[in-house]
């Protein structure tokens, strides 16, 4: 506010002045005599200023004027000018128009029209590193391959869009399933943008498709660096890997990799399976012990109690049992550990106590593994083919045991893999119970190798099937055994 009054005042004071002097010249009454060319003019002080000022108004002009001049033979002669660069201008202006048009095209979906603004684009801008890009995008949305792949080339050949290029070329390989060529482009493209996250994923899905472990390894390290994954996933998928390598043979190093892999997810069951059996190798028992001890008490487990048996594999049915309290004390309400202790009591003969252990899982939690169980329960003490029978009738058409279930695409696997074999998904595999009408697994899923089993007091009448002769067949088989 003061700084604005004091401007005001300078500005007023500077018109008083001025004006107090043209007075005082135009009062002293003197004159300017001008002597030259045989003439004399005599000029008041006001007729004076005003030719001088009529003379630098007339000279500023004759500079222009040549200014002009010089500009437009420089435009004529290609030079750069103030007249070039209006020009220039109005044809950036326009470009980039057709630029923004051709981007909304794309947003829109309009494949052809996205193509014939970028081409408008570049013919007034001539810059491919904008219009190469709506080019390629327009191209995909259109289904013109050839054209796409074209582009993404020419995308290639400068630095500032190498990767655009890598990366599309790249999306195109892995639709067309040429996963060889995709795997090294995923490593161009890291290399150019190790930041970049999706290309990590791309790159440590390959990487794990091709069983590279220790490049998968890799790649999982620098998303943590990075900051693209937390650090309890990263440890997790790191187990998942590191078993994977250890996965791949049976020596010193392969043992090193399964101990690794339960240190870093002491819950992932697979690791916790391997590393008792690289630890009972090196003669290590009671670490061993603690291994599946720590995984059962986190996740109860077919394939634990498996290992935990090979430990000691020459016991007698009786110790086996005494021993494996270790584990059916952590967990004593779990149903596999309820099933566990029933077929070590069927192994050991003792089907009162089987029954006794398995309870009533077989009405709560009817499984095909529980009424199995129930089967050989009624078999071991006596009762008739048809009891059975029928016990082995409802186990058929019972609900699944928990299996590897993959979480992606739901494909249901017989042992754990760190790669899904149907969509090829990393580390998505978890033991739960399949869906309906996913198709029955063998092996690792039905336990220690005991006795068939099991059904209720008195059962119902097996209801009738379609095909009877499969049934009876399946029925036979297992009471032969």
């Amino acid at each position: 506010m003061l700084w604005s009054m004091i401007k005001v005042l300078f500005f007023v004071a500077l018109v008083g002045l001025l004006t107090w002097a043209a007075n005082y010249w135009m009062d002293v009454g003197s004159e300017v005599r001008i002597i030259g060319f045989g003439r004399e003019l005599n000029l008041s002080p006001l007729m004076v200023v005003t030719a001088s000022l009529i003379m630098l108004a007339t000279v500023w002009l004759v500079f222009r004027a040549a200014a002009l001049l010089v500009a437009v033979i420089k435009f004529l002669n290609g030079d750069d000018t103030a007249l070039s660069r209006y020009f220039d201008r109005n044809r950036e202006r326009r470009g980039f128009e057709a630029l923004a048009e051709g981007m909304m095209a794309v947003a829109s979906g309009e494949g052809r029209l996205a193509m014939a603004k970028a081409a408008k684009a570049e013919k007034y801008l001539n810059r491919p590193d904008l219009t190469n890009l709506i080019v390629a995008q327009a191209a995909e949305i259109s289904n013109d391959r050839r054209k796409a792949e074209d582009t993404y080339k020419r995308l290639l050949t400068d630095d500032r869009t190498r990767f655009v290029g890598v990366r599309g070329i790249l999306k195109q390989k892995l639709s067309d399933g040429d996963t060889d060529t995709a795997l090294q482009l995923a490593e161009k493209a890291f290399a150019l943008k190790p930041k970049h996250e999706e290309v990590q994923d791309t790159l440590l899905q390959l990487q794990a498709q091709n069983e590279n472990w220790t490049g998968a390894r890799e790649t999982l390290g620098a998303k943590l660096r990075y900051g693209a994954l937390p650090r309890d996933v990263h440890k997790r998928r790191d187990a998942v890997l590191a078993l994977s390598q250890a996965m791949e043979g049976d020596d010193a190093a392969a043992r090193d990799h399964a101990i690794e892999a339960n240190k870093l997810s002491p819950d992932l069951v697979p690791a916790a399976v391997k590393a008792a059996e690289a630890l009972v190798t090196k003669g290590q028992e009671r670490p061993a012990t603690r291994v599946i001890k720590t995984a059962w008490e986190a996740t109860p487990h077919p394939d634990l109690a498996a290992a935990f048996a090979a430990i000691h594999p020459d016991e007698t049915p009786d110790d086996r049992i005494s021993r494996f309290q270790t584990l059916t004390k952590l967990r004593p309400d779990h149903p596999e550990t309820r099933m566990l202790l029933a077929e070590l009591y069927i192994a050991a003969e003792d089907f009162p106590a089987a029954r006794k252990a398995l309870g009533d899982l077989y009405e709560t939690d009817p499984t095909q593994r529980s009424l199995t169980i129930m089967a050989a329960v009624e078999r071991g003490e006596g009762s008739d083919d048809t009891v059975v029978r029928a016990w082995l009738t409802k186990a058929l058409t019972a609900p699944r045991d928990a299996q590897w279930v993959c979480e992606n695409c739901g494909n249901v696997h017989g042992t754990w893999a760190p790669v899904c074999a149907a969509c090829d998904s990393f580390d998505t595999l978890d033991w739960k119970r399949p869906s309906e009408g996913d198709p029955a697994t063998s092996g690792s899923a039905q336990m220690l190798p005991l006795i068939v089993g099991s059904m209720p007091a008195d059962p119902p009448e097996p209801a009738p099937f379609e095909d009877e002769v499969t049934l009876d067949a399946t029925v036979e088989e297992v009471l032969q055994k």
